[in-house]
């Protein structure tokens, strides 16, 4: 075995992508690196700061390949190719803003040095040059240095020249290659995992990806088929990682235990075969049932996902042709409608999958699965204390959701049925039932939290909230909505509770009206061994996190304050260091974020999960839910002058899990 080590420049390697002599392997995930990352990376080249190794495979014999996202075709190689193992989002980066890739017009600010995506503002501002006008193959840097020579620069015009030179040598930038000969394609995946771990645990789910490929040609394709087959129907969050964990829970190593991905990656190809079938086969059954009976329209709407998979094993292990009773399907969306109201996956998932798919093995798992969850005789039930205070971030979304789609509500811009409202990516539609700008302000002191409250929203398209919500109460525009469609949407027919001075008990109504249609929806299909007195969810108990954001003084933090059993802690946490790390897991690497004089873990888990170590807390939750709950803060944000002092003394006490759909807000 040899491992070659040589150095090529950006421009020769952007040739050879083009030409079809570097491909990437079927190993290789998605493009996944944002603007700031492409920016910060031709900064790097242009300050001559290091930019990393690239590490290739050699082989005489083809490899199966994937597509690369350069926005081009490659060309049919002349020699074999060199299989790209490390190094594919700079690669990508670099082909991109040098061949004027719409998505990467990394543009220079000749006076500041900084280096940004383009913008309308940049656009308009003769001081920011797109990098490629320089760097490309048609730059003109003469034409570009005398006209910039007018536009009033404040630096000397003797530093145009070089900085506009620096610019375009970034294309004669070496980097350093390593090729490997000689190895055979599993030891390439294996290798490949570990290379590209880079700050972040070694995900199992990678290796046995990597493993998979490397003795099923072309199983990745399956897969990212699989995921686009289900994306077309709304339900585009199934995606590779989630139809790993499915197979791997499907790979049983006897008829009472699941198999670890571990199992997986030594599995059969006969056995990970007939695993992949049920896969498939459960979900052909699964998102047909939820959308169908259930009306959930797109898996966005799950709070977790790991939710789904005890239904797909169970459907997966029937087969074809086997019928199901009706009460048994119903009996396990009751199960999925309970698990998800109890956050039964808010926390780690993997030791409660072992018990979920565990049950699945018993004569009854229906029963033996709403035994797990603890629900006594009477089932479940939602009363509207249940809501109060709930945000979008809450499981209780979902409910909100089904509750106006099983009365039949339509969107009021155009008739589409609420079951049918999603976006172009699959998400939701929804709005505000009244806009934000008619309560700030308002003489009742409304708080964020209030405004904001699951309560207030109501599931219509952003057409409808542009052209018939606007920014009037719902006193105004109610007439343009039919009433039966107002009782569709649980909006409460008290027109004192549609003017901005009857919010709160607007509120109030509404959280009853969501909360009784909820109650009926669980008991359509509860189970007839559930009889008698039904219970309400569980609340989190003793335990709270309020997130709130401040700004002054050229600073941004985002202040967490978290009680557990009575005891108080506060910490401070910058705002871009947290967006940096929620960047970084973006791309599957943990950080270690700031927080006062300490620094507090963020990771990614194989379920796709960010967990951050807030204090006491072990806070779970999803990229988006994170974001979300950011951008959130910041919208209301206050003044630094009212910041509260951080805990002085650090938590030394164990941290306990903490689901982000549980977090609180404060105006």
């Amino acid at each position: 075995m040899a491992v070659e080590r040589t150095n090529r420049d950006v421009r020769t390697l952007i040739t050879q992508i083009a030409a079809g002599e570097i491909m990437l392997p079927e190993i290789q995930r998605g493009y996944v690196w944002k603007a700031s990352q492409v920016a910060r990376l031709i900064e790097s080249l242009y300050r001559g700061y290091p930019a990393g190794s690239l590490l290739f495979w050699k082989t005489g014999q083809p490899a199966e390949t994937r597509g690369a996202a350069i926005g081009a075709p490659q060309a049919l190689p002349s020699v074999m190719p060199l299989y790209l193992l490390d190094g594919q989002q700079r690669l990508t980066s670099l082909f991109r803003v040098l061949t004027d890739h719409p998505e990467a017009q990394v543009v220079f600010n000749i006076e500041t040095e900084v280096f940004q995506n383009q913008s309308a503002a940049t656009r308009r501002n003769k001081k920011w040059i797109k990098v490629y006008d320089v760097a490309g193959p048609d730059g003109d840097v003469f034409a570009i240095h005398a006209e910039l020579k007018g536009a009033g620069l404040d630096i000397p015009e003797a530093e145009i020249g070089p900085r506009l030179s620096a610019l375009q040598k970034i294309t004669q930038r070496d980097f350093h290659m390593e090729v490997l000969q000689e190895f055979e394609y599993e030891e390439v995946a294996q290798i490949f995992v570990r290379v590209n771990s880079g700050g972040r645990a070694l995900k199992t789910t990678d290796l046995a990806l990597a493993t998979l490929s490397a003795r099923v040609p072309g199983f990745l394709g399956q897969l990212e088929a699989e995921s686009a087959h289900w994306a077309e129907r709304g339900y585009g969050v199934l995606d590779v990682n989630f139809l790993i964990k499915a197979l791997t829970l499907n790979i049983s190593t006897s008829s009472k235990r699941i198999a670890s991905v571990a199992r997986l990656t030594a599995a059969s190809a006969e056995s990970v075969e007939a695993a992949w079938a049920k896969v498939r086969r459960g979900l052909s059954r699964v998102v047909p049932l939820l959308q169908e009976e259930l009306l959930v329209a797109t898996a966005a709407l799950i709070p977790s996902l790991a939710a789904l998979h005890p239904l797909v094993v169970y459907y997966g292990r029937q087969s074809d042709d086997a019928p199901i009773d009706s009460t048994v399907d119903n009996g396990l969306l009751y199960w999925f409608m309970a698990a998800t109201a109890r956050n039964r996956y808010g926390g780690s998932a993997d030791s409660t999958l072992a018990q979920d798919i565990k049950a699945l093995d018993s004569d009854d798992p229906v029963r033996d699965l709403i035994s797990n969850l603890g629900i006594a005789e009477g089932g479940l039930s939602v009363g509207a204390q249940d809501l109060a205070g709930r945000s979008h971030q809450s499981p209780f979304l979902m409910f909100s959701f089904l509750a106006a789609a099983h009365a039949g509500a339509t969107n009021w811009w155009d008739g589409e049925p609420v079951s049918r409202l999603v976006d172009g990516v699959g998400k939701p539609q929804y709005s505000l039932a009244h806009p934000a700008l008619t309560l700030r302000g308002h003489h009742s002191k409304y708080t964020s939290a209030e405004i904001n409250e699951l309560a207030n929203i109501v599931f219509v398209s952003q057409d409808t909230a542009k052209n018939v919500i606007g920014t009037r109460s719902p006193a105004a525009y109610a007439q343009a909505v039919s009433a039966s469609d107002l009782t569709a949407h649980a909006i409460p027919n008290d027109p004192a509770l549609l003017k901005a001075d009857g919010y709160r008990d607007f509120l109030a109504a509404r959280r009853q009206l969501l909360a009784d249609r909820i109650t009926a929806i669980l008991d359509r299909f509860k189970p007839d061994f559930l009889s008698g007195g039904s219970e309400p969810p569980r609340a989190q108990e003793d335990r709270s996190l309020v997130l709130t954001a401040y700004a002054g003084a050229g600073r941004s933090v985002l202040v967490a304050e978290a009680e557990v059993k009575g005891r108080r802690w506060a910490g401070w946490i910058c705002r871009a260091e947290l967006e940096a790390a929620l960047d970084a897991a973006s791309a599957g690497l943990a950080s270690d974020v700031p927080m006062g004089e300490e620094s507090a873990p963020m990771r990614v888990d194989d379920e796709g999960s960010v967990t951050f170590a807030i204090g006491p807390l072990l806070v779970r939750g999803s990229l988006d839910q994170w974001r979300s709950v950011v951008k959130d803060a910041f919208d209301e944000v206050q003044s630094l002058d009212e910041c509260p002092e951080p805990t002085d003394e650090q938590w030394t006490t164990d941290i306990e899990e903490f689901p982000l759909s549980s977090i609180g807000s404060r105006a």
